[in-house]
């Protein structure tokens, strides 16, 4: 599987404006934003109901080549949420070093490009909880549950609002 280039980079645009500024100076670069992705333990995963009405739950996964992995059985309420609507918002814990993920949520397999072993060696942060997915945990018909999100859009900052960046993929 090939790795997306990395994303563009330029300032949002807030109503207001919020103190944004309007030069490229200080904007954060996707290698300082990944980096926090991969280390991550905790996210946020953030769906919508078929009433329309948002759902958030907290998730483990990986950040690999570019895109989040995670697992979900076919029953859970995010999952069935996907499956009617794949738009999702993806975030981290902190309100202070904010990641913001947009994109799309489907089923996906690790097939036979060793993308398997990628998964479990990357999941293998979650070894001290007791979870810990071998390389075929997600190959066969039904992918083991697993599903991957594809990012169309990101927005970053560390330090609000002198490095508030947006990414486009």
């Amino acid at each position: 599987m090939e790795t997306p280039a990395a994303p563009a980079a330029d300032r949002p645009v807030f109503p207001d404006g919020y103190g944004i500024p309007e030069t490229a100076e200080g904007q954060l670069t996707w290698s300082q934003v990944e980096p926090r992705l991969v280390g991550a333990k905790h996210y946020w995963l953030n769906s919508v109901r078929p009433d329309g009405t948002p759902h958030s739950v907290p998730r483990w996964g990986v950040w690999l080549e570019g895109r989040f992995w995670y697992d979900g059985a076919p029953t859970t309420r995010h999952t069935r949420n996907v499956e009617r609507n794949p738009a999702v918002t993806l975030t981290l814990e902190s309100g202070t070093e904010v990641v913001i993920i947009e994109g799309e949520s489907v089923a996906s397999r690790a097939d036979a490009d060793g993308l398997g072993a990628r998964l479990a060696e990357a999941f293998g942060k979650y070894h001290d909880q007791d979870y810990a997915p071998g390389p075929d945990s997600w190959s066969g018909e039904d992918g083991g549950g697993l599903r991957v999100i594809t990012p169309r859009r990101a927005m970053a900052w560390f330090d609000f609002p002198k490095d508030c960046t947006r990414f486009r993929f």
